[in-house]
């Protein structure tokens, strides 16, 4: 680690000592360190190649109208059963337990945040591990979309079962976007991270932040790197383990 960067993690260290309503606003680049492939990264979803184009299957009118072929992508490319958190995930949690932290607004839909113990957590694009019924809405868990044959259908009344995830054309949540307004607006730091800024509505809820320490943490620069008070270029779970790791050493 070079001393610039030493320095940068050194403040940004001290900086979440002295907070107590951090919130964290986080996209794809979070769970690259677990396994799961963002979707515009050169190895990502956008440049694999399928008989349509990612952001076309997993838009709302593709899966009405071609559901079996939805679930052939969805099933293949967008679940990662066997993920586990990595240090990001792990210390986002532990921040929170000791009190720093408000909470995660996430753009990813893995649940990783909670399998690693993160407790308020706002999901901006739903989960893959909520499913269910487009009729009668029968509440089904990941392991019943991933055992079905083809497209998954509800055991009580026989319709498809949806993935609780905002496809392309569907809004996002209301009250996630209210709770999420609220806490960034309150919170005496904001931390982006993993996130290349570019999907909106999400990316304009930073706009919320009045105060005076915005970090921005993503391997590639972003458009909004030149109005952040703190900006490292690296991976999140290595930054957030060397700040641990500073944390560990303090008396």
């Amino acid at each position: 680690m070079g001393e610039q960067q030493e320095t940068l993690i050194a403040r940004l260290s001290e900086w979440i000592q002295e907070s107590s309503k951090i919130v964290f606003f986080g996209g794809a680049g979070v769970s690259t360190e677990s396994g799961i492939p963002d979707f515009r990264s050169q190895d990502g979803l956008y440049h694999t190649k399928y008989r349509y184009p990612p952001e076309m299957i997993i838009s709302h009118s593709f899966f009405v109208r071609n559901p079996e072929e939805f679930y052939r992508f969805y099933k293949d490319r967008m679940l990662y059963p066997d993920a586990e958190p990595n240090d990001a995930h792990k210390a986002l949690a532990a921040w929170e337990a000791e009190g720093r932290l408000r909470s995660v607004i996430t753009q990813n839909i893995d649940g990783l945040h909670q399998k690693a113990g993160s407790r308020r957590v706002l999901e901006l694009h739903g989960s893959v591990l909520r499913n269910y019924c487009t009729r009668c809405k029968k509440a089904f868990p990941l392991e019943y979309v991933m055992q079905a044959e083809g497209i998954p259908c509800c055991d009580a009344c026989g319709a498809i079962v949806k993935p609780d995830v905002v496809l392309y054309e569907e809004s996002l949540d209301d009250r996630i976007l209210r709770e999420a307004v609220r806490d960034i607006s309150e919170a005496d730091m904001l931390i982006v991270g993993g996130t290349s800024l570019v999907v909106y509505p999400a990316a304009g809820l930073i706009d919320y932040y009045r105060g005076k320490r915005l970090v921005l943490i993503n391997k590639d620069e972003t458009a909004r790197d030149s109005a952040a008070d703190l900006c490292i270029h690296g991976k999140i779970g290595e930054v957030f383990r060397q700040v641990r790791e500073q944390e560990s050493r303090r008396p």
